[in-house]
């Protein structure tokens, strides 16, 4: 029992040391090598390129490099490129308008690696000669532009600098993806605060001719209301005195309707001319205020009919 745990401890020990060991071995001879997704190995034996992996996924290197592989790693280099996108944004280029205008251009592109052994061999700095050519592309062809145009044709400008760098791009082993111009902006702050100033200057004409023209539409709503208005109440104060006599003719027709309505409209006039009424009883058996008066100072009343 000890003998057997003691060998299930030693093929442990030597299977998690010996395998890492012996492919460690493996790979430092050259047998095999694993190629990491986008990347790309790039051989070089005695000063020239004997190997370009770019399969990702593991490579046996005997067939492809024969009696090289088993020293490339050991008197030989091996280069590992990175193959993906990158990117890059160079800001405020000066350029000049054609009206002379002082401007920065911001320039924002992406590239990744075409050919390995150009991008290693062709330029010592690819990256650097890259944006310096983008730079200078973008000076040589964009300036003396309109300031109109600057302004508004990015989309042309950025495949005017993308057609200017694409060529140059491919000699160093980069390929240049997309070009876009990300701003464009003046350089001169006096000129900045000028062109501020009109801006400034425009709205408020702007903002004083909308007002104006809304007052004038106000005013036009206005007056065309008030005549129509004016022309309306014409209307309704020539056809009053008809109305007003249609109805007092269908009121005259019955006579007691017209002495109640008379009766009304005197009671009116009195409760509205605020005088003193003083209300008399009728007297039931016909002898009046005055009899009632005389009866009162003891005087006899006098004999009706002398």
């Amino acid at each position: 029992m000890a003998e057997t745990l003691f060998g299930m401890v030693l093929g442990f020990v030597a299977t998690a040391i010996g395998l890492p060991v012996f492919f460690t071995l493996l790979k430092m001879l050259g047998f095999y090598t694993v190629v990491e997704e986008r990347t790309c190995r790039v051989y070089v034996l005695f000063g020239s390129v004997v190997a370009e992996l770019r399969e990702p996924g593991l490579n046996f290197l005997w067939p492809k490099l024969g009696w090289r592989a088993l020293i490339v790693h050991w008197v030989g280099r091996v280069h590992v490129v990175d193959l993906r996108l990158d990117q890059q944004y160079l800001r405020s280029l000066a350029v000049n308008s054609e009206e002379g205008a002082p401007m920065g251009i911001g320039v924002w592109y992406e590239m990744y690696v075409s050919d390995p052994v150009r991008f290693l061999f062709e330029n010592a700095d690819p990256r650097g000669s890259l944006a310096a050519n983008v730079s200078n592309a973008t000076v040589r062809s964009l300036s003396n532009m309109k300031l109109s145009d600057m302004l508004e044709s990015r989309h042309t400008m950025s495949r005017t600098v993308r057609a200017e760098v694409s060529p140059q791009s491919h000699a160093w082993g980069y390929k240049l993806g997309s070009v876009y111009i990300r701003k464009v902006h003046f350089r001169d702050t006096e000129m900045i605060r000028q062109i501020e100033e009109k801006v400034v200057n425009r709205l408020r004409q702007v903002t004083s001719a909308i007002r104006q023209d809304g007052a004038n539409q106000v005013s036009i709503i206005t007056s065309t209301a008030d005549r129509q208005a004016a022309v309306e109440f014409a209307k309704a104060a020539a056809l009053r005195p008809q109305i007003v006599g249609a109805a007092l003719r269908r009121i005259g027709e019955d006579p007691e309707v017209l002495n109640v309505m008379f009766e009304v409209l005197e009671l009116q006039r009195l409760m509205a001319s605020n005088a003193a009424v003083t209300l008399v009883p009728q007297e039931p058996t016909g002898g009046g205020l005055i009899g009632q008066l005389l009866a009162a100072r003891g005087v006899p009343e006098p004999v009706k009919g002398r």
